[in-house]
């Protein structure tokens, strides 16, 4: 069933963030359809934490697509290479997203192969959020896109996970973000290969 955009309204970013686990992100890119179970996401809690883009809300041409209503992409350039896909949550004004940083293939595994130039059984395919961006095909176009349209979306397929299935622990590579680094704003699915940096 496709997730509706009431889903993408909610204001607890963390909430969201753990739910988001087990759904399935979608994408049609010219009729090739493609799709992955989220394995692994981050939180970011808007012009509040010191590891968001909107921290303190700043408001740039890059950040602005954080402050439209929940249920559009927020993708951005990372080490000039890497697209990184987030998803806007909450009410417009409140710039709060999701990063998903990794995603266990489902559908299409012979196009997610050719854009990664590996098999599916290596979980580098799409682990980490640059690869799982790259596995769906999302890039730059993708940026501000509504994600209950025909091009991206999100799908509950009814994974339901327990507590103890989900991990949280730090985010990865925000130093910068100083006592905001150490939050345990990073959830992913216990076990399963397709997550960037498990905590053994």
């Amino acid at each position: 069933m496709k997730i509706s955009l009431d889903y993408f309204l909610n204001d607890d970013v963390i909430f969201v963030a753990k739910n988001l686990l087990g759904k399935v992100l979608f994408t049609n890119i010219n009729g090739e359809i493609t799709s992955g179970i989220i394995t692994e996401t981050e939180a970011y809690f808007g012009i509040k934490d010191k590891a968001s883009h909107a921290y303190g809300n700043r408001r740039t041409n890059r950040t602005e697509t954080m402050y439209n209503n929940g249920g559009v992409a927020y993708v951005y350039l990372c080490y000039g290479m890497h697209h990184l896909f987030n998803i806007v949550t909450s009410k417009e004004g409140d710039p709060n997203a999701v990063l998903i940083r990794g995603i266990e293939p489902l559908v299409g595994i012979d196009i997610i192969e050719q854009r990664r130039n590996m098999p599916v059984g290596k979980s580098a395919i799409s682990s980490g959020p640059g690869s799982a961006s790259k596995a769906l095909g999302i890039n730059k176009s993708f940026n501000s896109r509504s994600l209950v349209g025909n091009d991206i979306w999100l799908e509950d397929h009814n994974m339901k996970l327990d507590d103890d299935q989900i991990v949280c622990a730090p985010r990865i590579g925000i130093a910068y973000a100083q006592e905001h680094a150490l939050l345990p704003l990073r959830f992913y699915i216990k076990g399963n290969k397709y997550v960037s940096k498990p905590n053994r």
